[in-house]
């Protein structure tokens, strides 16, 4: 009796997932991933941004990055540029919304001003980078819909391949196709289409860390601009989380005095 039980629960259940639209798996999918990787309170990590141009120019930037989790919002975050000379001083602080746009500034020392990023220009170039700013925006569930595409190998591990659209307006991505680790429900490679559908870039993901026992973090992310063929590879190190930052660790005075 009991495995006749077992037997036909497993069917329902079956039937129950194959019911599913792709739609319905695509936004599963990204849950489950934010899901996973909430609770870590914040964080703070050393970035190294290697700028490449088609001819094969260098540069490199040496920024500190702080994060801060919202209740019931998205993150917010500050980024603080220490080298080269030119840039150093230079401040970036990013509060995302589950919806509607969100709110960022840059502080130039040069001209010791606050510039607030309109939410039109969220498409722009951060900091010369091939990185837009909202690239890096906390990627909240809700920016986006989605549709389940296929399961795919990627390396040597499986991934849900899904397709993601963005909400915003003023995106500058028509579309996103990610591939998202099957086990642990981290990015593995993200594909950006723009305004007009055509491929724009690739971020793919390595060397994955994981820390507190739970939280995964790449620490190299290498995006190619195919249409420039400009590159940026972001390298993070020295994670630490529990620093019991506060809203005033990311408040618009805390910009000026970023240090």
């Amino acid at each position: 009796m009991h495995r006749i039980f077992v037997l036909l629960l497993s069917l329902v259940l079956s039937e129950l997932v194959l019911a599913q639209t792709p739609e319905q798996q695509g936004l599963e999918i990204a849950q489950e991933g934010d899901r996973r990787d909430s609770g870590f309170v914040d964080s703070r990590a050393d970035l190294t941004m290697l700028l490449k141009n088609r001819h094969g120019d260098e540069s490199l930037r040496h920024i500190r990055i702080r994060t801060l989790e919202v209740e019931g919002d998205g993150d917010k975050s500050m980024s603080i540029f220490d080298k080269p000379f030119d840039v150093k001083g230079t401040a970036f602080l990013s509060y995302s919304h589950k919806t509607g746009s969100d709110d960022q500034w840059l502080y130039l020392p040069a001209l010791k001003r606050v510039k607030r990023i309109a939410s039109r220009n969220k498409s722009g170039s951060f900091m010369g980078s091939e990185f837009a700013y909202e690239d890096i925006s906390s990627q909240e569930v809700e920016k986006y819909t989605y549709k389940y595409l296929r399961d795919e190998a990627c390396g040597e591990r499986e991934c849900f391949v899904i397709e993601r659209y963005p909400v915003d307006e003023y995106s500058g991505y028509t579309r996103q196709v990610a591939w998202i680790d099957k086990q642990e429900y981290r990015p593995a490679k993200i594909i950006f289409y723009d305004r007009k559908n055509a491929l724009l870039k690739t971020l793919v993901y390595n060397n994955y860390n994981q820390y507190l026992g739970r939280y995964w973090r790449a620490e190299k992310m290498f995006m190619e601009n195919h249409q420039t063929g400009k590159s940026t590879l972001l390298t993070w190190t020295n994670y630490k989380f529990a620093n019991a930052f506060t809203d005033r660790d990311f408040d618009r005075n805390s910009l000026k005095r970023a240090r």
